[in-house]
């Protein structure tokens, strides 16, 4: 099967159909170029969702991934990253492997296709200018040939007429003879011209055709073998990464096996734990006695007014629902949180201080290497005091030792405060008298201003007005009121001795001179609660009122 012997005459229709072999080629560069930008898009696209839901750093979200759910989900955005990195690869070897590689190739194959048939037409051009030498030959010949039949038809003509003279019947048979003569040499030229013409003929349709379209046939199945290579190859880059990708697979398989609910339910009990037991029943008041009642230490009108957080300017008060009461009236946050964490609660402080502790811990650690690596180049600049000054280390050494100190003072302040709240713990010595939900409310203690005196039911902590002040510590004191209908009767009217602009939460704004209802008074934190008139009430410093009450209203008390 040779396109020389069965092709032999469809020349143009080979040079169609190798130009169509070349487009179809050009056509496959650009389906895996295409596909190489896909895969870059892919992969770019995929980066770009990882990199949208990995937690900002040094955020509050940052925190909640914690959770081993949320960790597995960190695992699928970080493999997710890589299975992004294996399209990259792909494309990059489907450019470098096929694109070039076929680029290169049909330049070559465009410069081999063009000779091949160059030298065809060169050979159509040869014998068809042989053909035109043969037919040229062919004419003179016949053209010779039929004047030499006239010239001795008139030679013939004036022999045979009497009254022609004989010099001139001489002279048609020179021109006849010359004529013949000519003839005879215009057949050996066309024999010849024939003869040459049939010999290039014969190699031309033998020998140069068969060759060219030889090659011309062998290129083109050349083009089809690389063309198939590089579909293998096309299949091969896909291939090649197919573990990898698995490997990114069976990650984010291992991380949805790594959750643990369990572990994710108690790191939610550690999160929000507050340390608090849960309230004691609440006594019964007899209102029936004629004796002059004292008010429970655990009744509802005790726990509006007792369980008012302390506050003080520069404090803070987080106020937060138990799980009885519908809402909350009062919430103080009045300036930043306090160094000892006392607005937290209990268990939630001591999780922070132990943090603090070890954070201290750790910068001590880092000074004291510190400290242990200029000690040892002071050493080195004793023995060879060409090195450098000893003495110039001693202020860097004096520094990095006053700083130790420093973090030890702060360290040792921290540890007290976290074996106070330790010490505190329901778990640890409170968890009876908390199961109780009681105090002795005849005799309450009172002791000096600490951490537990700052303790409200809703787990925040406040700051006392004076260190030296006492309080009474109640286990049941609620900072909320519940969600009564009615609201609390007027005890008494008070005038505004100051403006007082109430910023926060669960305070009103008073003008200087203005009367208005007192409906709670001060329960010893400073803040006596006011009404306006029936949706406006609030909180107001106590020095700044003039408090006149009503001895004859329920609920007031004279303090004496």
């Amino acid at each position: 099967m040779s396109w020389g012997t069965e092709l032999w005459d469809q020349f143009d229709n080979l040079e169609k159909h190798t130009q169509w072999g070349i487009d179809i080629l050009e056509k496959y560069i650009k389906f895996v170029k295409e596909r190489t930008e896909i895969e870059l898009s892919y992969a770019k696209q995929l980066r770009n969702l990882s990199k949208k839901y990995q937690p900002k750093k040094n955020s509050k979200e940052e925190e909640e991934y914690k959770y081993t759910s949320c960790k597995a989900f960190i695992s699928t955005l970080n493999e997710m990253n890589d299975y992004a990195g294996q399209h990259e690869v792909i494309s990059e070897n489907m450019a470098s492997q096929i694109i070039v590689d076929l680029a290169r190739y049909v330049q070559e194959l465009k410069q081999e296709r063009k000779s091949n048939f160059h030298d065809g037409r060169k050979a159509q051009q040869h014998i068809e200018t042989c053909w035109k030498q043969l037919e040229s030959s062919k004419r003179r010949f016949e053209r010779d040939c039929k004047e030499a039949d006239r010239a001795q038809q008139y030679f013939e003509k004036m022999d045979a007429d009497i009254n022609v003279t004989k010099a001139d019947v001489e002279k048609a048979r020179q021109q006849a003879q010359i004529r013949h003569q000519m003839a005879e040499d215009s057949k050996a030229d066309y024999s010849s011209i024939l003869q040459k013409f049939n010999h290039e003929q014969h190699e031309y349709y033998h020998t140069h055709i068969p060759n060219i379209f030889q090659k011309i046939q062998e290129m083109e199945e050349r083009r089809i073998v690389r063309m198939g290579e590089s579909m293998k190859t096309y299949a091969e880059v896909d291939r090649q990464v197919i573990p990898i990708i698995g490997k990114c697979l069976d990650g984010i398989v291992k991380a949805a096996e790594s959750i643990d609910q369990k572990n994710d339910s108690q790191l939610v009990i550690e999160a929000y734990k507050s340390g608090f037991e849960p309230p004691g029943d609440i006594e019964f008041e007899d209102y029936t006695q004629p004796m002059k009642r004292t008010v429970s230490d655990n009744s509802l009108s005790n726990s509006r007014g007792e369980g008012k957080p302390d506050l003080k300017f520069g404090g803070k008060s987080k106020g937060k629902l138990w799980p009885f009461i519908k809402k909350n009236k009062l919430s103080l946050k009045l300036g930043a949180t306090p160094e000892d964490f006392s607005n937290l609660p209990p268990e939630q402080r001591r999780k922070k201080l132990q943090q603090k502790v070890d954070e201290l811990n750790k910068e001590i650690q880092k000074e004291m290497d510190q400290r242990d690596a200029i000690t040892k180049m002071k050493d080195v600049y004793l023995k060879n005091p060409q090195m450098g000054d000893p003495a110039s280390l001693d202020h860097k050494l004096a520094e990095v030792s006053q700083n130790i100190e420093k973090l030890r003072l702060e360290t040792q302040k921290f540890e007290a405060w976290l074996a106070e709240v330790e010490g505190r713990l329901p778990a640890r010595n409170e968890q009876a008298r908390r199961q109780s939900g009681l105090y002795d409310s005849q005799n309450p203690p009172t002791v000096n201003n600490c951490a537990q005196d700052r303790e409200s039911p809703d787990g925040s902590y406040t700051e006392e007005q004076s260190q030296e002040s006492e309080v009474k510590v109640l286990a049941t004191d609620f900072d909320d009121e519940f969600d009564d209908e009615e609201p609390l009767p007027a005890i008494g009217t008070c005038k505004a001795l100051y403006t007082f602009e109430g910023q926060n939460e669960g305070t009103i704004s008073v003008v200087e001179g203005e009367t208005l209802y007192v409906i709670e008074e001060d329960k010893g934190d400073g803040w006596t609660r006011i009404r306006r008139n029936e949706d406006e009430e609030g909180y107001v410093p106590t020095s700044y009122v003039e408090v006149c009450l009503d001895k004859n209203a329920k609920g007031a008390k004279t303090y004496i």
